[in-house]
């Protein structure tokens, strides 16, 4: 399950870059080859990690962040190995009547048939860039509009929750304005056309429009363990 938490305040800081012992590396490296062995698509590139959250003051939460790659997810698969948490943004899209987008992985992402929200892991900034608030929105719009076709400006993105998964992974999650069910489906099979011309898989291999937890068993496969809670808050939310 995953905790959410709502704040006024949102504050990220960098922190030392996590140390990992040859002997877990040497590990590390072996699983992620194997991974890389099964998918050819995955890629090592840049990622932020999550070090730590708690509350600075009462309406504030603090992210400690630190800088890695991709391959260091694979300790989760190395026994005994110090475990990095995720950081990522996603977006809950409604639509007019107060369901809310989810989409399935497709079979070329790192997570085949996982049902989810758009998003993914923050990556961490260039040279001087900060990483604050305004990053973190406009990589959330960018996630939704190469996963679902749905191109908004970041500043329609509002931050709704946080939330903490028992697995210690942080979710930053952005509220998008409600759009026409009908536009939302439009946009999607827009960009999976596009995609295929490109030769390219699309992110997502399907999406569906949710309105309750009661209506999530029907999604076959595996489920982030952040959608049924972010699910239920958006229909006391979104569709109220």
């Amino acid at each position: 399950m995953a905790e959410l938490l709502e704040a006024g305040g949102l504050r990220l800081v960098e922190v030392a870059s996590p140390v990992v012992p040859a002997e877990a590396r040497t590990a590390m490296d072996r699983e992620w080859d194997t991974a890389v062995l099964a998918n050819p698509a995955l890629f090592d590139g840049p990622v932020a990690v999550c070090a730590g959250l708690s509350r600075e003051t009462p309406d504030t939460l603090l992210v400690s962040w630190s800088r890695a790659t991709y391959r260091y997810f694979a300790l989760r698969r190395v026994p005994g190995a110090t475990v990095l948490r995720s950081l990522f943004v996603s977006i809950v899209q409604p639509t007019e009547d107060g369901r809310v987008l989810v989409g399935r992985m497709s079979s070329s992402t790192a997570a085949p048939g996982r049902w989810q929200f758009p998003g993914g892991s923050v990556e961490p900034p260039a040279g001087d860039e900060p990483l604050d608030e305004h990053a973190l929105r406009r990589h959330a719009a960018v996630e939704l509009a190469e996963e679902t076709g749905v191109d908004l400006p970041a500043a329609d993105l509002t931050r709704c929750l946080v939330t903490h998964g028992e697995d210690g992974q942080i979710g930053v999650h952005y509220l998008a304005p409600p759009l026409p069910a009908p536009l939302l489906h439009e946009r999607f099979e827009a960009l999976v056309a596009a995609e295929t011309v490109r030769g390219r898989a699309p992110e997502f291999d399907r999406i569906a429009l949710v309105g309750s937890p009661a209506e999530l068993p029907d999604l076959a496969g595996p489920h982030v363990v952040y959608l049924e809670p972010v699910v239920r808050w958006a229909a006391r939310r979104v569709g109220s």
